[in-house]
């Protein structure tokens, strides 16, 4: 008998078999015959699939899509972002937008405190 409590099993873990019946759907369904011109497969072999490097992958990334620095003051952060060009909209950003917008409401409640303390008159 071991010091320890752990439970330990008696033998070797057995996976047990689950059979599903097919649902009434799939029993009732009427087999489908399709000329070989009109059936969908898998890609063989034999097709060709175009070579696209990854630098290729890069170049086309860069031509579409520029990066930018951006510094913003009410957040006191830095933030990059990587803009599409064909539509001017922000795709990744960093530190994201929230998170920008929680520290700018941060700094406020901290600076609105820091001029309350100085509103107060301790010379009495």
């Amino acid at each position: 008998m071991g010091t320890d409590f752990n439970i330990r099993p008696a033998g070797a873990p057995v996976a047990a078999p689950l059979v599903r019946p097919a649902p009434e759907a799939v029993r009732q369904a009427v087999p489908t015959e399709l000329p070989s011109d009109k059936t969908v497969g898998a890609a063989g072999p034999g097709l060709l699939r175009p070579s696209v490097s990854a630098s290729n992958y890069q170049q086309v990334d860069s031509d579409r899509i520029a990066r930018g620095v951006i510094v913003d003051k009410d957040a006191a952060a830095i933030v990059f972002v990587s803009v599409d060009k064909k539509t001017n909209r922000i795709i990744n950003q960093f530190p994201e937008e929230s998170r920008l917008r929680a520290r700018a409401y941060l700094r406020a409640m901290d600076s609105a405190m820091l001029e309350r303390r100085m509103e107060t008159d301790r010379s009495a």
